[in-house]
């Protein structure tokens, strides 16, 4: 894994969080795949271009006329825009100065070529873009109007929104956010995207789920994340950490987090919001990374089999993290550089199981039970089942196989995309 790792790729500099949280406070040099000098002005290459528009109202998607009638409002974007960020002699951005727009279209251009390098080795091939019939390239557009940040049909779009003290925290600069953008367009190309009429629970809800994974692995590839996770927690993922959550916009203010108790049981009734119903699919798959994590500590000799069994007999407990925090400081005292090539194991062992997996399922009728069973067949393709029974056993503990959700019920403040921006596209 890290084909992008090369030296002779453009570099960037990116937040791997919101500016200022959780005491990263500078932007990260990375390199990524595409060579120093193959991108343009805006950034622009072949694959995607930043814009800032100027004078623009209305953010891409389905709009209402005054008449009532539905329109589409897609890319590209013909007026202005502000000055382009620029590549320096060598063909690098991390020249460019935070604080300004060209940094912000920059930061975007950089996030979502770095997901899509990361997730591209782990499919190990290039992933069309699905909208590839109209657009051969993705606009990324910054419009701080937008109080969100959305997919669709050729554009990727960013907004700001205010945190808990009511200061403007812009999504351009939000790693996980535009990741979790990308993360989708990768759904949609390699499981494809839901009808027009289409209102099948589970879709919805594996569609957030493997987007927020997309975004959990990939911040994986910054060095200050591994290292301030590692730090923190001595290995001990399940301790709430920088790991588990995803969107934040400002310290305790996250759109949602991995490791949760969430379980199917919750939806039986209804779902209103395919976010909340992503969230055990969600946690079965970070159980199997903090899995893979312990087996990789073990194969290296990092942890006694002991500390690894008491982990496995402690799975699910509220009291997981204090039981075991002791041991995982004093392991992880001895030897923090292995307990790093560990979670990077894990880290790539799951992108290419989740990878694989997401190859063999379909969007028509597609369950979690479906997801759990893809999963399973890949663990054996690679590993001779080594983590199928885990797999099994951390979806099953979450009524995944056994328990499907209710029916749709929107409720007022509940977010949904379902018939959203993001899903339509113009011919509908």
């Amino acid at each position: 894994m890290g084909r992008w790792r090369g030296e002779t790729g453009a570099r960037f500099r990116l937040y791997p969080q919101a500016p200022r949280q959780l005491g990263i406070t500078e932007p990260e040099t990375i390199v990524l795949a595409a060579p120093a000098g193959s991108i343009g002005p805006g950034p622009s290459d072949d694959r995607m271009y930043a814009v800032v528009p100027r004078g623009k109202e209305l953010p891409y998607g389905s709009h209402a006329t005054d008449e009532g009638e539905q329109i589409m409002f897609v890319p590209p974007w013909h007026g202005e825009t502000l000055a382009p960020a620029m590549p320096d002699a060598q063909g690098h951005f991390d020249h460019i100065e935070t604080g300004t727009r060209a940094f912000e279209a920059a930061h975007v251009f950089g996030c979502a070529h770095f997901v899509l390098d990361i997730w591209e080795d782990y499919f190990g091939h290039p992933v069309p873009w699905h909208f590839a019939k109209d657009y051969d390239r993705l606009e990324l557009s910054v419009l701080p109007s937008l109080k969100n940040g959305i997919i669709g049909w050729g554009f990727l779009e960013v907004g700001e929104v205010p945190n808990k003290s009511g200061e403007m925290q812009p999504f351009s600069l939000n790693f996980d956010v535009i990741a979790h953008e990308i993360g989708h367009a990768l759904v949609y190309s390699m499981v494809g995207m839901p009808g027009p009429d289409d209102e099948n629970a589970e879709y919805y809800g594996f569609h957030e789920s493997a987007a927020d994974l997309v975004a959990l692995l990939a911040s994986l590839h910054f060095n200050s994340v591994s290292e301030l996770l590692l730090s923190r927690t001595s290995g001990n993922l399940y301790t709430v950490n920088r790991f588990t959550r995803f969107g934040e916009l400002g310290e305790g203010d996250q759109i949602r987090f991995a490791a949760n108790d969430s379980v199917m049981d919750d939806f039986a009734a209804s779902w209103s919001d395919e976010h909340k119903l992503a969230q055990p699919l969600t946690g079965a798959v970070f159980d199997t990374i903090v899995d893979a994590f312990h087996e990789a500590l073990l194969d290296l000799g990092l942890i006694p089999p002991e500390m690894e069994d008491l982990s496995d007999r402690l799975e699910g407990n509220p009291d997981y993290g204090l039981e075991l925090q002791d041991d995982f400081d004093k392991w992880y005292a001895r030897e923090p550089e292995g307990f790093r090539a560990a979670l990077d194991d894990a880290r790539d062992f799951m992108g290419v199981l989740l990878a694989a997996a997401w190859r063999l399922i379909d969007s028509d009728e597609l369950t979690y039970e479906e997801v759990m069973h893809a999963l399973v067949r890949v663990d054996r393709e690679l590993t001779g089942g080594r983590f199928g029974r885990t797999i099994m056993h951390n979806c099953e503990r979450r009524g995944i196989g056994s328990v499907r959700p209710g029916p749709h019920v929107p409720k007022k403040k509940s977010v949904s995309h379902v018939h959203s921006s993001r899903t339509v596209v113009p011919l509908d």
